[in-house]
């Protein structure tokens, strides 16, 4: 097997993974993926896909993820991570569908509008 590569969003972040045969080594912008994800929360969210797949240990990772917060990036490695995992072996995606890992979060933050404090909050109306 060749490298495998994906990319996945989730609001402003963007994460390309590269996928390879190896002992489940995971790196995140050239840290281990423990470093740059601390919380135990977001740890889960990138190993979620290997775990309903059972190939945890089984591919080694290089991801380069950019733009957004800690957890936009993280479900950003998880959809990369699930698309990817469906490019190798079809058969994953039954397992993968249901729960939701190979479906794109389509919302964003929206956009301020003028004449207006907020997206969608407005300046006090004064009647007087």
């Amino acid at each position: 097997m060749d490298t495998v590569h994906t990319i996945g969003r989730r609001k402003t972040s963007i994460a390309r993974i590269y996928v390879s045969e190896g002992k489940g080594v995971i790196t995140v912008n050239k840290k281990n993926y423990t470093d740059y994800f601390p919380t135990p929360t977001l740890q889960y969210k990138i190993q979620q896909p290997f775990l309903l797949t059972n190939t945890e240990g089984s591919y080694d990772l290089k991801v380069t993820v950019k733009g957004g917060g800690s957890n936009g990036q993280a479900e950003a490695v998880r959809l990369a991570i699930s698309r990817a995992l469906c490019n190798i072996n079809e058969e994953h995606r039954a397992d993968l569908k249901p729960e939701g890992l190979l479906t794109r979060d389509p919302r964003m933050v929206e956009r301020k509008k003028f004449g207006q404090k907020k997206a969608r909050k407005k300046f006090q109306f004064s009647k007087r």
